[in-house]
């Protein structure tokens, strides 16, 4: 199978990236951690949304989910993929060897040490 990524990263350009990603992971976490802090609420509310719009409860999450969209946004626009919103993985398209693989790095990893295939995933991470 033929993928098409719109950057392919060196491991030098990825680990340029870390700090720039753990921030955003740091607020992915955030909105996270509210959304599901809300969650056990929203089922009565959902209920009455279609009578009273879902009232304050229902805006604070929709607000929270929207944060939690946008701090994700931030690693998209960088051509990154967040594979997991709990442990903060992240795949980097690199070209190794003549094909296109994914540097993989997650918290609280120091910089991007392993690859795997694509189809792979994080269980066929590997060492540089």
């Amino acid at each position: 199978m033929e993928h098409s990524f719109p950057k392919l990263f060196t491991v030098e350009e990825a680990n340029a990236l870390l700090p720039k990603l753990r921030e955003a992971l740091e607020e992915v976490a955030v909105r996270r951690d509210a959304l599901r802090e809300k969650a056990p609420h929203l089922e009565p509310i959902l209920e009455a949304a279609g009578r009273n719009g879902g009232g304050r409860v229902g805006s604070e999450y929709g607000v929270e989910a929207y944060k939690l969209y946008l701090a994700i946004e931030r690693i998209r626009e960088e051509s990154v993929f967040l594979k997991d919103l709990d442990t903060g993985l992240l795949d980097f398209p690199h070209e190794r060897d003549g094909r296109v693989v994914f540097l993989c790095w997650k918290p609280p990893e120091e910089r991007v040490e392993y690859w795997h295939e694509i189809e792979a995933g994080y269980a066929g991470r590997q060492p540089l």
